[in-house]
């Protein structure tokens, strides 16, 4: 997840990405004062991985099976994509890591990455809670003699109508 509302652009996660891959696999883009960090955004029908001849790209870049044609740059729709020495390079959200290189420099905390499964499950108790009143404090309770009222009320109005 990025903020880019919070990020500085210090380079700090491009550095520290660079230093464990060799090349920085994020990019910092400043537009109007506001910096964000482009990052592989690991599509579900990514372009990059059908557009491949060589099938070189997944989730990672095969760097045996890369030719650098660039042809996964030019279709990424976030330009997440960056050749080096002829080879493509895009963000794997470091696997092999309990948390990315990028995340873990980054002193603003303007990257995060987030466990979509806990935020779904977190998401879904909130909606059930909402739905079935468990989660807040139960409004007032509507008691016989209130809805009496109320039932009179309406009744007053539609009869007033009729006449």
């Amino acid at each position: 997840m990025i903020q880019p509302d919070i990020c500085d652009g210090c380079g700090d996660c491009e550095e520290a990405c660079a230093r464990l891959h060799g090349t920085s696999r994020i990019t910092v883009r400043e537009i109007d004062d506001s910096h964000y960090p482009i990052v592989c955004q690991q599509c579900e029908d990514a372009p990059c991985v059908m557009i491949c001849p060589t099938e070189a790209m997944t989730n990672e870049v095969s760097p045996e099976k890369c030719i650098g044609c660039g042809l996964c740059m030019m279709v990424c729709p976030f330009g997440a994509i960056s050749m080096h020495d002829r080879k493509a390079h895009k963000c794997n959200q470091c696997p092999d890591k309990d948390t990315p290189a990028c995340v873990t420099a980054c002193s603003k905390r303007a990257i995060a990455k987030i466990d979509t499964e806990r935020m779904k499950l977190k998401k879904q108790n909130e909606h059930l809670a909402k739905v079935t009143g468990l989660g807040k404090k139960k409004r007032k309770s509507t008691d016989f003699i209130s809805v009496l009222t109320a039932n009179a009320r309406t009744n007053k109005v539609l009869h007033k109508e009729v006449e």
